[in-house]
């Protein structure tokens, strides 16, 4: 009995189950929907597509004045909410998350407007957040899209090597994929033991999901098998 109500309390404390990895993404060209799907394939993680509340606009009529109006918009007033076009609802609660991967089209050398309204929104929510880009661009460099990722989100984790795909380059994106996820040593970086110690940097305590205590110390953490478990009684994790 008592091993049944120290299991109901911990288990009580937990408020999310973790996720781990969330790839939110814009795609008006599709490029960016392609090479999401090739990440999604390669890693474990939920999606979400930002989609414009208003359908059927014609950003590539008058060589894409939609956008560029957009863009100029958010570049005049980047801390009224009006200055952003206005999204679909999007449901997604981000405690659930640590890692997130935003999939960006470049829109006159700064990131799509509907990208940018949702970053808006939720960027104050993604502090302490592990960040990473990856940008789809025709030509022209990524920095104005790096830097209204770190406007939207202030607080977040960013990754300085971010993943710039051309839209020449779409088709091996799989290939690029796997390269910069090497580099940039994803695995390691989004392990549980990574983002245990995000959470404690002295101390923390391990249980199983039925209560037993499993460890105190780094150790406990690299010896789990996978599985979920309960760390500091705030979250739970999977094992990859």
């Amino acid at each position: 009995m008592k091993r049944i109500l120290l299991s109901l309390v911990v288990v009580l404390s937990v408020f999310a189950v973790q996720a781990k990895t969330l790839v939110v993404y814009y795609s008006y060209t599709n490029n960016v929907h392609r090479i999401v799907n090739e990440l999604v394939k390669q890693i474990e993680a939920d999606i979400v597509k930002i989609e414009p509340a208003e359908k059927g606009l014609d950003y590539a009529a008058n060589n894409y004045a939609i956008g560029s109006a957009q863009i100029s918009a958010i570049r005049n007033n980047p801390e009224d909410a009006s200055s952003y076009p206005t999204i679909d609802p999007v449901k997604v609660d981000l405690k659930d998350y640590d890692c997130i991967i935003i999939g960006a089209p470049l829109w006159w050398s700064n990131m799509a407007a509907p990208l940018q309204s949702f970053l808006f929104q939720y960027g104050k929510d993604m502090s302490g957040k592990k960040i990473w880009l990856i940008v789809s661009s025709a030509s022209s460099g990524i920095s104005g899209v790096e830097s209204d990722a770190k406007r939207l989100i202030p607080d977040g984790k960013f990754f300085s090597s971010s993943l710039w795909i051309k839209s020449s380059q779409t088709s091996n994106s799989a290939n690029l994929i796997r390269q910069w996820l090497k580099d940039i040593k994803y695995d390691s970086v989004s392990s549980l033991k990574a983002i245990a110690n995000d959470y404690s940097k002295t101390s923390y305590t391990v249980y199983s999901i039925s209560g037993y205590l499993i460890g105190r110390d780094m150790a406990s953490i690299d010896n789990l098998k996978k599985g979920l478990y309960i760390i500091n009684g705030k979250k739970i994790y999977k094992q990859n």
